[in-house]
Protein backbone atom coordinates (compact mmCIF):
# COMPACT_ATOMS: atom_id res chain seq x y z
CA UNK A 1 0.00 0.00 0.00
CA UNK A 2 1.41 3.38 -0.96
CA UNK A 3 2.04 6.04 1.64
CA UNK A 4 -0.55 8.36 0.09
CA UNK A 5 -3.19 5.65 0.31
CA UNK A 6 -2.24 4.96 3.94
CA UNK A 7 -2.73 8.62 4.84
CA UNK A 8 -6.10 8.69 3.08
CA UNK A 9 -7.26 5.54 4.85
CA UNK A 10 -6.12 6.94 8.20
CA UNK A 11 -8.00 10.20 7.66
CA UNK A 12 -11.18 8.31 6.69
CA UNK A 13 -10.77 6.06 9.72
CA UNK A 14 -10.38 9.13 11.94
CA UNK A 15 -13.52 10.66 10.45
CA UNK A 16 -15.53 7.51 11.13
CA UNK A 17 -14.08 7.04 14.62
CA UNK A 18 -14.70 10.67 15.59
CA UNK A 19 -18.39 10.46 14.68
CA UNK A 20 -19.03 6.95 16.01
CA UNK A 21 -19.79 7.96 19.63
CA UNK A 22 -22.51 10.33 18.45
CA UNK A 23 -24.31 8.02 16.00
CA UNK A 24 -24.06 4.81 18.03
CA UNK A 25 -26.34 4.13 21.01
CA UNK A 26 -24.24 1.31 22.48
CA UNK A 27 -21.65 1.78 25.19
CA UNK A 28 -18.15 1.60 23.69
CA UNK A 29 -19.75 0.29 20.47
CA UNK A 30 -20.11 -3.17 22.05
CA UNK A 31 -22.27 -3.32 25.13
CA UNK A 32 -25.98 -2.73 25.43
CA UNK A 33 -27.21 0.31 27.27
CA UNK A 34 -30.41 0.43 29.29
CA UNK A 35 -30.63 4.22 29.31
CA UNK A 36 -29.51 6.90 26.84
CA UNK A 37 -25.80 7.72 26.85
CA UNK A 38 -24.84 11.01 28.42
CA UNK A 39 -22.50 13.51 26.84
CA UNK A 40 -19.78 12.49 29.32
CA UNK A 41 -19.86 8.87 28.05
CA UNK A 42 -19.73 10.09 24.46
CA UNK A 43 -16.71 12.30 25.20
CA UNK A 44 -14.97 9.43 27.00
CA UNK A 45 -15.54 7.23 23.95
CA UNK A 46 -14.22 10.04 21.74
CA UNK A 47 -10.97 10.21 23.71
CA UNK A 48 -10.61 6.43 23.65
CA UNK A 49 -11.16 6.31 19.88
CA UNK A 50 -8.61 9.14 19.43
CA UNK A 51 -5.99 6.90 21.04
CA UNK A 52 -7.09 3.88 18.97
CA UNK A 53 -6.69 5.84 15.73
CA UNK A 54 -3.35 7.16 17.02
CA UNK A 55 -2.09 3.62 17.62
CA UNK A 56 -3.16 2.61 14.11
CA UNK A 57 -1.37 5.66 12.69
CA UNK A 58 1.73 4.78 14.70
CA UNK A 59 1.62 1.23 13.33
CA UNK A 60 1.33 2.55 9.77
CA UNK A 61 4.25 4.91 10.36
CA UNK A 62 6.32 2.07 11.82
CA UNK A 63 5.49 -0.03 8.75
CA UNK A 64 6.66 2.77 6.44
CA UNK A 65 9.97 3.33 8.22
CA UNK A 66 11.38 4.98 11.30
CA UNK A 67 8.93 6.59 13.74
CA UNK A 68 9.54 10.33 14.10
CA UNK A 69 9.58 11.73 17.66
CA UNK A 70 6.64 14.01 18.44
CA UNK A 71 6.27 16.80 20.99
CA UNK A 72 3.20 18.04 22.81
CA UNK A 73 2.35 20.31 19.86
CA UNK A 74 1.68 17.29 17.65
CA UNK A 75 -0.82 15.85 20.12
CA UNK A 76 -2.50 19.21 20.66
CA UNK A 77 -3.01 19.66 16.91
CA UNK A 78 -4.18 16.09 16.24
CA UNK A 79 -6.56 16.28 19.21
CA UNK A 80 -8.17 19.47 17.91
CA UNK A 81 -8.35 17.98 14.41
CA UNK A 82 -10.10 14.91 15.84
CA UNK A 83 -12.59 17.16 17.65
CA UNK A 84 -13.18 19.05 14.39
CA UNK A 85 -13.86 15.76 12.59
CA UNK A 86 -16.39 14.91 15.34
CA UNK A 87 -18.42 18.06 14.73
CA UNK A 88 -20.88 16.55 12.19
CA UNK A 89 -21.79 13.75 14.61
CA UNK A 90 -22.24 16.23 17.46
CA UNK A 91 -24.50 18.42 15.32
CA UNK A 92 -26.54 15.38 14.29
CA UNK A 93 -26.98 14.16 17.86
CA UNK A 94 -27.58 17.38 19.77
CA UNK A 95 -28.49 20.17 17.36
CA UNK A 96 -30.19 18.82 14.23
CA UNK A 97 -32.20 15.91 15.58
CA UNK A 98 -35.82 16.69 16.37
CA UNK A 99 -37.14 15.44 19.69
CA UNK A 100 -40.87 14.82 19.47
Amino acid sequence: MSQTLQVGVLVLLALLAANLPFVNHRLLVLGPLRQPKSLAWRLLELVLLYFVVGVIGLALEHNAGQIAPQGWEFYAITGTMFLTLAFPGFVYRYLAQRRD
